[in-house]
């Protein structure tokens, strides 16, 4: 988890033409505006430049004026403070506030959340259960978590409606 007052707003990805811009993998779109700051390997830097679409941000960043300085940031993890982030919806959380979380079914406990994947059809929860048991993705649709507790850190969900046997451990 990245901490209490930061969010991940995506990972810096190949270079953009010759300018310093980069494209950005993972991107959360609503975090990555011009004019506000992300902090990439603990230094502060001001998106000068953004481009693309939600779907293909691209961003070029203070102290990043060229290609080959771009490319020296790839792979790299942008963040974004907290306090600047858009207000959230009902039924809506940022992915650090989701990892961690314990999953349960019931009383049953299934594991914990390793990350949140973006999946062409929806998000999914990526659930650790153990070296015995494979990863579970479970599909953040209302069939199959039933609710989600972020200050408690606790998730149920419904390991039926996802074809699992439901069985104590």
């Amino acid at each position: 988890m990245v901490g209490d007052r930061l969010l991940r707003a995506g990972r810096v990805g190949s270079p953009h033409g010759l300018d310093g811009s980069f494209h950005v993998l993972e991107a959360v779109a609503t975090l990555l505006n011009a004019g506000d700051t992300v902090l990439i390997d603990g230094r502060e830097r001001e998106i000068t430049r953004r481009a693309g679409h939600d779907r293909r941000v691209i961003l070029r960043v203070s102290g990043c004026e060229d290609r080959t300085a771009a490319d020296a940031l790839r792979g790299r993890e942008l963040f974004v403070d907290r306090g600047v982030a858009p207000d959230l919806g009902p039924d809506e959380w940022w992915a650090a506030d989701l990892e961690g979380c314990a999953v349960f079914d019931g009383a049953i406990e299934v594991g914990t959340v390793r990350r949140l994947m973006a999946l062409p059809s929806c998000e999914v929860l990526e659930v650790e259960r153990g070296a015995q048991a494979p990863v579970l993705l479970v599909p953040l649709v209302g069939d199959a978590v039933r609710t989600v507790d972020v200050e408690a850190k606790r998730i149920d969900i419904d390991l039926g409606f996802l074809g699992e046997e439901v069985s104590p451990s």
